[in-house]
């Protein structure tokens, strides 16, 4: 049953609308506008209010202004009652966000159809709202599940190019996070905010973990070779960043549409090794030609690989893989990324220490 809210400072018309309307609601009255202020919060909160609008203290375009800046009762509907029964009133009335708007004396099919109205459109606007909210919910949950996808899937392709590399341990996990603390130092960097978005570096951090896919494609004698390579070699071994993002490129033509982490992915698994000065490969970029993604990603690589033992080399100490970072500034990386590094230092330790081989 729904529940109603009279408001009058008049007894006798409390008496007449409660007699009126008991036979078909759960009726509640109170005297003043404070009153009624007070009988909406929940769980009291009332179907529909039927307000006067001359009461003295707190008139009822008071109260329905008060309704209304409050979130919690602002979507009640007052239906106002009143003896002004001119047409200027009523339209400030309404103007002022009353559902409808009653005159004195009160005629009993007029009240009952006007108040059976107003709850019928409250019922509808509750039946959306709700609607809506399981709507928002379900929206919700499949974006959860398809990011969450998104992740397994990446995970799942990187390790697949990590059990040909065995030693590189938590290599996906620890560029991951340095990738992401370069673009979050760098985000309000001036060359740089109008790119580095929250929504890119999410991107960003998710397409990570791909950089090196195309050692899929690369023999096991050349990529787990404990020795130095031959000229012959390194050109098979370069050849696994143009794998990598000729991997992606079928995949996200498979599908027929462009997935922005895909893009990055792309972006970086293709250019992660070119060099500030145009001595990297595959292309040779140089400067900005280079996509920030693969800029960010270069030092990323470079100081984990130096930190880390390979097959054909010990690891260097923090310390001395920072100095090799530096002495490629505006050579082998953007300047103003190995800046970016230098200031983050300590919590690129971390990041190593955290996810450290040792400690996997």
């Amino acid at each position: 049953m729904n529940t109603l809210l009279i408001v009058d400072d008049e007894p006798a018309n409390l008496a007449v609308l409660t007699h009126l309307l008991q036979p078909y609601y759960r009726v509640r009255a109170v005297n003043s506008g404070r009153r009624c202020l007070a009988a909406v919060r929940p769980p009291l909160k009332p179907d529909l209010i039927l307000l006067d609008v001359m009461m003295p203290e707190m008139d009822g375009y008071e109260v329905l202004a008060r309704l209304r800046a409050d979130p919690a009762t602002s979507d009640i509907p007052v239906l106002f009652v009143t003896a002004l029964d001119d047409d200027l009133n009523e339209e400030s009335g309404l103007a002022r966000g009353a559902a409808d708007y009653l005159t004195k004396p009160i005629r009993p099919g007029v009240l009952l159809a006007r108040v059976r109205t107003q709850l019928e459109a409250k019922r509808g606007r509750d039946f959306l709202r709700d609607q809506n909210a399981l709507l928002d919910a379900e929206v919700a949950r499949r974006m959860r599940e398809n990011e969450l996808t998104q992740l397994v899937s990446i995970r799942a392709l990187a390790h697949l190019a990590e059990t040909r590399d065995p030693e590189t341990g938590n290599h996906i996990l620890r560029t991951q996070g340095y990738v992401h603390q370069l673009a979050t130092a760098l985000q309000r960097h001036p060359r740089f905010s109008d790119v580095l978005t929250s929504r890119y570096i999410d991107l960003l951090t998710k397409s990570a973990p791909l950089h090196d896919i195309g050692k899929v494609g690369i023999p096991d004698a050349i990529l787990q070779k404990p020795g130095p390579l031959t000229p012959e070699e390194w050109a098979v071994m370069k050849t696994h960043a143009e794998i990598g993002a000729e991997a992606i490129d079928r995949a996200e033509a498979d599908i027929e549409t462009t997935v922005d982490f895909l893009v990055l992915a792309k972006e970086i698994a293709h250019w992660h090794h070119e060099k500030w000065d145009g001595s990297g490969y595959p292309d040779g970029l140089a400067a900005e030609a280079i996509p920030l993604s693969a800029r960010l990603m270069a030092l990323a690589d470079v100081f984990d690989a130096l930190i880390s033992v390979r097959v054909y080399k010990p690891a260097m100490s923090y310390e001395e893989a920072r100095e090799v970072i530096l002495a490629g500034r505006g050579r082998h990386f953007d300047p103003d990324v190995v800046d970016a590094f230098l200031t983050n230092y300590a919590e690129f330790v971390r990041i190593a220490e955290r996810y450290s081989d040792t400690a996997a």
